[in-house]
């Protein structure tokens, strides 16, 4: 949000300087991120000249263009080719001389037009960043004299531009007036001299204006708690003077004319919104607040033709809407250079409404930023006034009504006790009781009642971000300071043993693990585009969608954390970075027979080489079998038994296995699909696993950590190398040597596997390695090979295996 220093100061007086308010705003919860210094003399003005047009000749060779000359004070008449339609002799015009440099960079250089040598500029107001017209040559005042820089005329009224990073719950500070009320409370509690001074409408006249020529009615009180309209007529829409032009300026809004830019004001200025109607414009003489039918067709002022959803509060008149409340005019309704009655809006409309109302049709507007944040529902006809009383003064207006204000049900304050001790006990300090209720009166809030250490508070219904205790409390500590609570230097605890793993410590653990692999982590949005339906494999309707996604990109809730990671590998890819591992942390969502259910995974892609190029070392290209071995690692160092592998049925893979714990499913690892692959723009092969955290932890919690002494003697390895069926997996030796009824079969491990043309067809061979151990006597020669005949036996029986 942008603040203008000199504004600010309107309502503040301090002789505290600009960086001291800038950190004390930083220190109450509005971040100053940044300040620009605007107006005062523009240097580039310098070298822009007062001349004096002597004549003016057609070119040659353009219809379009004169030949002027001008005196610029140097006694010789310069040579000047000019487009401007206006430009005539006689005139008193700004001329940019050779070696000016406007904003831009652009340089005006000694130029032949046409065959027209030209010697500078005639400048319009835009040209000199001056004014909004450019419809010709600005025109100067004949009394100057031609030499005359610009930049001893034309001298704006320094200021200084505050960026404020302003978080959504602080719909209170939306303004001039908030900001500054706001740091008011943090002067008085910091005793640092300064005053404050309140905006004032005593000044509105009492006279009885009669009823407003404009009937209102709210049809939706619900929507719209609070409306008032009062009526102007004889008004004339003109410029508005250079004050109000200059603070406009300063905040980024371009002035329009006197009407808009005092509605502007005002919304910058106590954050009320308002909106001007004409008038005649207004078929039936009457105002009418209401929800119209889904897919009402409306016209809103940027002359789109939009289909109204059916929620959106519209402003009416008998016949046709005018407005979609609190977010965007129509375009025919508004104010024009022939307007001469007005209709002046000032509501309070319900947060929710407004912001379904814009985000059905993506628009953002001032108005719609606050009142979707909740503004102040007593200001409603304050601003109403104070901005009459400009529009009197501005643009000649004279009231013709009396404010109707229609406030059926006035929205209260917000109540609620506030223990001093729980103040003490959530800040970890003690606060002077006399200190909080300096910070309460600061910001506005009555203390009702005072009983034993409590107090009963009435906060106003413009802190909409401060509704409990624990929000006070927090405000207090805004105000009171946060560099103000020392950091003790000893911090006293009594430590609880847990039997439970911690779910954060688990994350880390595993996340350092895959770092310590060479990955890096990934955050992708949890929101994705909706098209992926059709290029991933769901199933159908399982999808969660948004009801008003904030763009087409954002519309849909993943349902695999494939998505963002598939995007990843691309941005990578696309950037000549080929060779990519990347792990993210996130919850998936579906929806299943009218049910919502969500799911923590952890998500693994690699691509490219598994290993850099190197002198002790070549490059290699990444396999399943390396993804495979990092999950299975994984699950060694969580202590996870992984007791079956099964073929994993997702089409989003070529080929891939579902891992299980018992009857628990684990995650799936495969090889990405490449036709999937090819359409999020990636060639080359891409392996993903996809973990169940959720299930992760639950069997984390389940494993006891034990310790057992190092065995003093000796185990003894034994070797066997197998000739088997090539369809005979490592997994079914595995279990079938983990059958035989020993306790001496510590280890099993499968350290070789050939296949080759020295072999019989449909055969190959597995070398395994048993490692056999007593861990309370040395084992005899008999006894090993005891181990081994039965091994042996196994694999004879059930496999046909043969020793090499």
């Amino acid at each position: 949000m942008k603040i203008s220093y000199n504004w600010l100061k309107t309502y503040i007086d301090t002789e505290v300087s600009l960086d001291e308010i800038s950190a004390v705003l930083t220190n109450i919860g509005l971040e100053v991120e940044g300040v620009e210094k605007v107006g005062g003399a523009k240097e580039y003005l310098e070298t822009v000249v007062v001349g004096k047009v002597l004549e003016t000749q057609p070119h040659p060779n353009a219809d379009k263009l004169k030949v002027t000359k001008i005196d610029l004070g140097d006694g010789q008449a310069t040579q000047i080719v000019c487009g401007a339609p206006n430009v005539a002799a006689g005139q008193t015009v700004p001329v940019a001389t050779i070696g000016t440099v406007f904003p831009g960079d652009f340089k005006i250089k000694k130029s032949k037009i046409r065959g027209e040598e030209s010697f500078g500029m005639i400048c319009s107001e835009v040209e000199l960043g001056i004014g909004e017209d450019n419809s010709g040559i600005l025109v100067l005042d004949d009394a100057l004299t031609a030499g005359t820089p610009l930049s001893t005329i034309f001298v704006e009224e320094e200021d200084h531009l505050i960026e404020i990073g302003l978080t959504p719950n602080r719909a209170d500070a939306m303004s001039h007036f908030g900001v500054a009320r706001d740091l008011y409370a943090a002067f008085k509690a910091r005793e640092i001299n300064g005053s404050f001074t309140s905006y004032n409408v005593e000044a509105y006249p009492t006279t009885d204006f009669g009823a407003n020529p404009i009937a209102i009615e709210v049809a939706d009180t619900e929507a719209a708690p609070r409306y008032a309209g009062v009526y102007l007529k004889n008004v004339t829409v003109k410029e508005s003077p250079d004050w109000l032009k200059n603070k406009l300026r300063t905040i980024g809004l371009s002035p329009i004319n006197n009407i808009v830019d005092i509605t502007n004001f005002i919304l910058h200025d106590l954050g009320q919104p308002l909106h001007a109607f004409d008038a005649d414009k207004i078929e039936g003489n009457k105002v009418t607040v209401k929800k119209l039918a889904e897919g009402t067709k409306f016209t809103t002022l940027d002359g789109v033709e939009r289909s109204l959803k059916g929620h959106e509060l519209m402003i009416c008149n008998e016949n046709a809407p005018m407005c979609i409340a609190g977010v965007f005019g129509g375009q025919d309704s508004g104010i024009t250079e022939n307007t001469t009655n007005v209709f002046l809006e000032s509501a309070y409309f319900e947060p929710v409404t407004i912001r379904k109302g814009a985000k059905a049709h993506g628009l953002n507007t001032d108005a719609s930023f606050r009142f979707e944040r909740g503004i102040d529902p007593s200001i409603t006809v304050d601003a109403l006034k104070k901005a009459v009383m400009m529009l009197v003064e501005l643009a000649d207006a004279e009231i013709a009504s009396n404010i109707t204000d229609i406030y059926p049900t006035p929205i209260e304050n917000f109540t609620f006790d506030l223990r001093l001790a729980k103040v003490k006990e959530l800040l970890g300090v003690e606060i002077p009781e006399a200190t909080i209720k300096t910070i309460l009166a600061a910001l506005d809030i009555n203390i009702l009642n005072e009983n034993n250490g409590t107090l009963s508070i009435e906060v106003p219904a413009y802190r909409v971000d401060v509704q409990r205790e624990v929000d006070i409390i927090e405000d207090i500590l805004r105000i009171y300071g946060y560099d103000n609570i020392e950091i003790p230097s000893k911090f006293s605890f009594s430590y609880v043993p847990t039997t439970s793993i911690d779910p954060e410590k688990t994350e880390d653990f595993v996340a350092r693990q895959l770092t310590a692999a060479g990955f890096n982590e990934a955050m992708n949005n949890s929101l994705t585009k909706k098209e992926y339906e059709n290029v991933f494999y769901y199933p159908e309707g399982e999808s969660v969608e948004m009801l008003n996604p904030l763009s087409t990109d954002l519309a849909v809730m993943r349902r695999t954390l494939l998505n963002g990671l598939l995007e990843n590998v691309a941005f990578n890819v696309n950037r000549r970075n080929t060779n990519v591992k990347l792990f993210e942390f996130g919850k998936i969502y579906r929806k299943l027979n009218e049910v919502y259910e969500e799911q923590r995974c952890l998500g693994i892609v690699l691509s490219g080489n598994y290993t850099s190029e190197s002198w002790t070392g070549n490059l290699r290209k990444a396999s399943f079998a390396d993804l495979k071995g990092l999950v299975q690692q994984l699950f060694v160092r969580l202590k996870i038994e992984i007791t079956a592998e099964k073929a994993a049925h997702n089409d989003n893979y070529t080929d891939g296995i579902e891992i299980f714990n018992n009857e628990v499913s684990l995650g799936s690892i495969g090889i990405i699909n490449k036709k999937l692959a090819k359409k999020i723009g990636i060639s080359q092969e891409i392996y993903f696993a996809q973990l169940n955290w959720d299930a992760i932890l639950t069997l984390a919690n389940e494993q006891k950590l034990t310790y057992k002494e190092i065995s003093k003697f000796p185990s003894s390895r034994r070797d066997l190398a197998l000739l088997l069926d090539n369809t005979v997996k490592y997994e079914e030796l595995y279990l079938a040597a983990r059958s035989v009824k020993t306790n001496l079969l510590k280890d099993i491990n499968l350290f070789d596997v050939y296949e080759g043309d020295k072999l019989p067809a449909g055969k190959k061979s597995y070398a395994l390695s048993f490692m056999i151990q007593d861990e309370n006597k040395t084992l005899s020669d008999q006894e090993i090979d005891g181990v081994m005949n039965k091994l042996i036996k196994v694999y004879q029986t059930q496999f046909n295996a043969e020793l090499r």
